[in-house]
């Protein structure tokens, strides 16, 4: 005995899933996101502020200084404080190790052959010419924000 053919019924797909509420994986990604940007965010801040301060550290130290030559002194100083931070015995350099010591890593030498010679003797003359000290602060300025970790 044989049965009677079975009826099949028409396959009907089911509704796609909805894109709201978000599933808790999409949640945890968004979530990550923002917490990276917010970071991100902090950080940038952060940097942007220690530049400030390190560039208020750099002018205050030369406002106090009455004449070219006490600037350049006061930048002499600066430059030792913040040498330290890439080699703890750089502050006891002399002479042309010292700016030796000031042109490492950078291309040109303007340390050793350049307006960076005057922190030799410079700090320590009756008179220095304005604009020399004048050159000589960008240059420090630019070597003490970098080594202070800001640049």
């Amino acid at each position: 005995m044989m049965s009677a053919p079975l009826a099949l019924r028409d396959v009907h797909n089911t509704l796609a899933p909805s894109w709201w509420p978000l599933a808790p994986g999409w949640w945890m990604v968004i979530g990550a996101l923002a917490l990276i940007a917010l970071a991100l965010y902090a950080l940038r801040r952060w940097r942007e502020r220690r530049r400030r301060r390190m560039n208020e550290v750099f002018d205050r130290a030369l406002a106090d200084a009455a004449t070219p030559a006490a600037e350049v002194a006061a930048m002499s100083e600066l430059l030792r404080r913040a040498a330290r931070r890439r080699d703890r015995d750089a502050d006891r350099l002399q002479g042309d190790q010292w700016l030796e010591f000031l042109d490492r890593g950078s291309k040109r030498r303007d340390f050793a052959d350049g307006v960076g010679r005057l922190l030799l003797d410079g700090g320590y003359r009756r008179e220095v010419d304005p604009e020399q000290a004048s050159a000589l602060r960008e240059l420090a300025r630019q070597r003490f924000l970098r080594w202070m970790g800001v640049s």
